[in-house]
């Protein structure tokens, strides 16, 4: 065969291409299942990438302005209590944004995950595609896989550049407390496994109800649900500390002050006895009209000063980690149902 009908791109030798300059680059292509469910999905797939994207660029420039800010002013001033009121706008932004992102696990699960299998389910394409060489469980694991992937990748970079955003200044930030869901949910380990949590159980409830609407808004119920228990669950992970005082309550006497950042946790102030008992803040409130009568009656009870409960800034790691290990249990748990219930009941 003479060597002007061949295509240069593909000639080559032991040594690689003819031309000497190595071997071509092998480009990696998807195939298969990988393949089906990535063109299925390709609109959905594309929109996580660019909203992450954008998200990505938003934080980055706004954290760039809010270090040109903090840069104008002197170091006194940088410093928590220290900052001028101006930089309050900035706070506000990262607890915005922070409550925005706090949204994503949401859209995971209903937008993405209930109809995912669901509307394969209801157009009969989950028949078709089962009916060829492909087995149940091959087509549902990657069903599972590559958007799982995507929404783990997606949420881990948008976590990532929102901590960069936010540590440099997360003692400055008073809008917010760091337990509140604004900061808790999209720093750390957790958006990510919350986001697969609520995908995962969005593709459950699309495979027993079978309807992409009805799914969704199934979904909608559950997640919502998932998240007020979140939220009710939160302080839970913690270690609850105490700090008090023993010097009275009289005059002069101040109530004991929280380490940097920590959350005060309780009904708040409690009052201290001589014995270690603590007394609700309501205690001798019907004399609260009356100095002389409300110190009375609290001298009867031998209150000697305040007590506090808190949870220190130093354990929000752990709490992230363990309550991630929850979620991830859970999440493990939907999994091993969705396989083995899609390959009895799929069709």
């Amino acid at each position: 065969m003479s060597t002007l009908t061949q295509d240069p791109a593909r000639t080559t030798t032991d040594e690689g291409p003819q031309n000497g300059r190595g071997s071509w680059p092998v480009i990696p292509r998807l195939r298969g299942t990988a393949w089906l469910v990535w063109r299925q999905h390709r609109a959905a797939f594309w929109t996580i990438i660019a909203a992450t994207l954008v998200g990505v660029i938003a934080m980055v420039v706004l954290r760039g302005q809010m270090m040109d800010y903090l840069g104008t002013l002197e170091p006194t001033q940088r410093r928590p209590g220290g900052l001028p009121p101006e930089f309050d706008t900035y706070g506000n932004l990262i607890v915005d944004v922070g409550s925005a992102l706090g949204w994503f696990p949401i859209l995971a699960g209903v937008l993405l995950g209930a109809p995912f299998i669901a509307g394969d389910l209801e157009t009969g394409t989950a028949k078709l595609v089962t009916s060829q060489s492909v087995s149940r469980l091959r087509w549902l694991t990657m069903k599972l896989a590559m958007p799982a992937a995507l929404v783990a990748l997606s949420t881990g970079v948008l976590s990532a550049v929102f901590n960069w955003w936010w540590t440099p200044v997360n003692g400055f930030v008073t809008q917010v407390d760091w337990i509140a869901g604004p900061i808790f949910n999209v720093t750390g380990i957790v958006p990510v496994v919350y986001a697969l949590l609520t995908f995962t159980v969005g593709v459950a409830v699309g495979l027993l109800l079978r309807r992409t609407l009805v799914s969704m808004v199934v979904t909608l119920g559950i997640v919502t649900a998932i998240g007020f228990v979140w939220g009710e669950m939160r302080s839970s992970l913690g270690t609850i500390m105490s700090v008090s005082t023993n010097k009275g309550i009289g005059p002069g006497a101040r109530q004991p002050e929280l380490p940097a950042m920590a959350v005060e946790q309780g009904q708040g102030t409690y009052f201290l006895t001589s014995s270690g008992d603590r007394l609700d803040w309501m205690t001798c409130l019907d004399k609260m009209g009356n100095d002389k009568a409300h110190t009375a009656c609290l001298e009867s009870k031998h209150v000697v000063g305040w007590s506090k409960d808190y949870i220190p800034f130093e354990q929000m790691a752990t709490m992230q980690w363990l309550g991630a290990g929850i979620m991830f249990a859970i999440t493990a748990a939907v999994v091993a149902f969705i396989v083995v219930w899609g390959r009895k009941r799929l069709l």
